[in-house]
């Protein structure tokens, strides 16, 4: 059995398959006898370099706040999870849906929002700077693993569920060959709400873990007390670590089951039978419900308000955006500090900004700390 006919026997009509596949961006390029064109396309991910770099980019504590802190690699494999729960229920493509959760942080730069928001500023003029673009590019240009061509050659569905990621953090400009105008697959769309349930809840517990919020902070939010009563019922006497745990498992599963209960029934009263029908909709189809996004509000008002704007963190990203200015306007100013590869991409005054801006977002968390101490500190070694 091919893997056409594989995707016929265990996909559903509106879900992506590779023979529907709008092809990679150098078509030269022969697939494989049994490997899908997604597959290929996760497979690429997770051995790109950019991949690696995830494992010392901030989530929302920076690297060397502790071990035990999700980074940014550790948040793409558990949306990475909760999308292939989702896609697997719903008779999608799982390596489609996979490769965009495993890309879709790529393009983040150091320390997280604050690094991206500080870019941007210093880039206005230049084209800005937002993270799902530069992710397109990292994939399109800037991994070099292949003689035949440059970036990752990723298949058209893949690089469009990238640039499409949609939150409240990311508002890029969808590049014109990638259809601006309709929706995403739901492999994509399946991403966008795994990134949301993977943010809440283990921010959520990271937070804990922290000291930056307490449980009993948290008795005030209905959706968190109403399942830590079904938690304490179930196990009497149950004690922290593990209560804590399970309670913020079974957040995750009813987000996870709301998410399936609702998207089915959109599939199924909009009359989605085709791709088509699924690019073609006026709104995403991948949705929670009305009642329990009401439901969730109080906890990621909770969130927005006790730890993304926890002094302690407020502090780290003011000190990160001081970071990156200082480390920017020195290569801008001195560009024969840059290492010798990134010296020969600058052929103008523009793309001196744009070769400095991709640089610094490529840095780790803690290759940033050091690079600013080498440059700052005269009795740092360089």
């Amino acid at each position: 059995m091919n893997i056409n006919e594989k995707e016929d026997m265990l996909l559903a009509p509106y879900a992506a398959k590779s023979r529907n596949s709008k092809g990679r961006l150098h078509k030269n390029e022969k697939e494989h006898e049994y490997r899908s064109p997604y597959q290929r396309d996760r497979d690429r991910i997770i051995h790109s370099t950019a991949f690696r770099r995830l494992e010392y980019k901030t989530q929302v504590f920076v690297n060397h706040e502790g071990d035990y802190y999700r980074t940014r690699l550790t948040h793409s494999l558990e949306v990475a999870q909760i999308a292939r729960t989702l896609a697997k229920a719903l008779a999608l493509c799982e390596e489609l849906t996979e490769a965009v959760a495993l890309a879709h942080d790529l393009g983040h730069t150091p320390f997280g929002h604050a690094g991206e928001d500080i870019l941007n500023d210093l880039m206005l003029g230049h084209g800005g700077f937002e993270h799902n673009i530069h992710t397109l590019k990292i994939v399109d240009l800037l991994e070099e693993r292949y003689p035949d061509f440059p970036g990752l050659n990723l298949t058209w569905e893949t690089r469009e569920g990238i640039v499409k990621h949609t939150t409240k953090y990311d508002k890029a400009k969808i590049p014109p060959e990638l259809d601006p105008d309709l929706m995403p697959t739901l492999e994509a769309q399946i991403v966008d709400i795994a990134d949301e349930i993977a943010y809440d809840n283990h921010d959520l517990d990271d937070g804990l873990t922290s000291g930056l919020i307490r449980e009993d902070m948290l008795d005030s939010i209905p959706l968190w007390q109403k399942t830590k009563n079904e938690i304490e019922c179930l196990h009497p006497g149950i004690g922290n670590p593990v209560k804590r745990y399970q309670i913020i498992r079974k957040l995750i599963s009813l987000l996870v089951d709301d998410a399936y209960r609702e998207t089915l029934k959109k599939l199924n009263t909009r009359n989605i039978k085709t791709i088509e029908d699924v690019r073609n909709s006026k709104t995403r189809l991948v949705d929670f419900s009305e009642s329990f996004k009401d439901e969730r509000a109080p906890l990621r008002k909770f969130l927005q308000k006790e730890l993304y704007q926890h002094y302690r963190v407020n502090r780290m990203s003011d000190k990160a955006k001081r970071f990156i200015e200082d480390l920017f306007r020195t290569y801008i100013k001195n560009t024969s500090i840059l290492p010798q590869v990134y010296q020969s991409k600058i052929t103008n005054e523009e793309t001196k900004y744009v070769v400095v801006c991709d640089y610094i977002a490529s840095m780790t968390d803690r290759f940033a700390l050091d690079e600013h101490e080498k440059l700052f500190n005269p009795y740092k070694k360089v």
